[in-house]
């Protein structure tokens, strides 16, 4: 099942997109906590999602071997130029023999894949390139890490998508159902994430926000003003703290 194309134009964005979203930082503590979930015999890891490279390439340890997938031409360039090996696939069908991987990763990537079935045929896919006891580790309720309690979470709670698609119930439910199961999580901090009411209603109108965020009652561009309207609209407001899960396949 090929998965639809998101709202936003990933290979339109790709240069300008590690700069929006928190940049190196961000990038070392998920790649670190990433590496903190591997079993530590893990010899092959591919990151599904792997965008810009960014993260992938911070996926270093003696002995791993880390081999990235996108279905982005424009996110995987930038990963090639990391030198990140990258196979552009989609994650419902990689080009990858069947329990053959120690581990999968798919950092911020299940939150965006909105299409009915979408979640559990890539929780599948990954299940299915994992040798017994390999490990699948993804980041889950990535939309609601957002919400500290700001002003900002204020405005856009009656806007919110009711059910994000990287719920760590389903998600858990979709991994049993693919005979993986829960082992360990981990904390990390989203660097630079702490949002400005300018920089929010930006990211609401430029389609950012496509997997959180869906205006009842009025337009993007009357969302993006009331945001603008609260005090201190270029002050960032906290940081949100992603968590990682981590599956084993028996």
């Amino acid at each position: 099942m090929p998965i639809p194309r998101p709202l936003l134009d990933y290979d339109a964005e790709a240069e300008a997109y590690d700069a929006s979203r928190g940049g190196v930082p961000r990038a070392e503590a998920a790649a670190a906590a990433v590496l903190g979930l591997l079993p530590p015999a893990a010899r092959t890891l591919l990151d599904l999602g792997c965008g810009t490279g960014i993260v992938t390439a911070r996926l270093t340890r003696p002995g791993l071997r880390v081999l990235g997938a996108d279905t982005s031409y424009g996110m995987a360039a930038m990963a090639v130029r990391r030198r990140v090996p990258v196979a552009l696939a989609s994650g419902t069908a990689l080009p990858v023999r069947t329990g053959s991987l120690d581990a999968v990763s798919a950092v911020w990537l299940l939150h965006l894949l909105r299409a009915p079935g979408a979640v559990p045929a890539v929780i599948a896919e990954a299940a299915r390139v994992l040798r017994p006891g390999g490990v699948f580790v993804t980041t889950v309720d990535k939309d609601a890490a957002h919400d500290v309690g700001s002003d900002i979470d204020e405005v856009l709670a009656p806007h919110l998508t009711p059910a994000p698609s990287d719920a760590s119930g389903p998600v858990t439910a979709y991994a049993a159902r693919a005979g993986l199961r829960p082992y360990a999580d981990a904390l990390f901090a989203g660097h630079g994430q702490g949002c400005s009411p300018r920089a929010a209603a930006r990211a609401l109108l430029a389609g950012q926000y496509a997997s959180r965020v869906r205006p009842r009652g009025i337009g993007p561009r009357e969302l993006a003003a009331r945001l603008e309207r609260l005090p201190d609209p270029d002050l960032p407001r906290a940081d949100p703290t992603y968590r990682l899960q981590g599956f084993v396949r028996d």
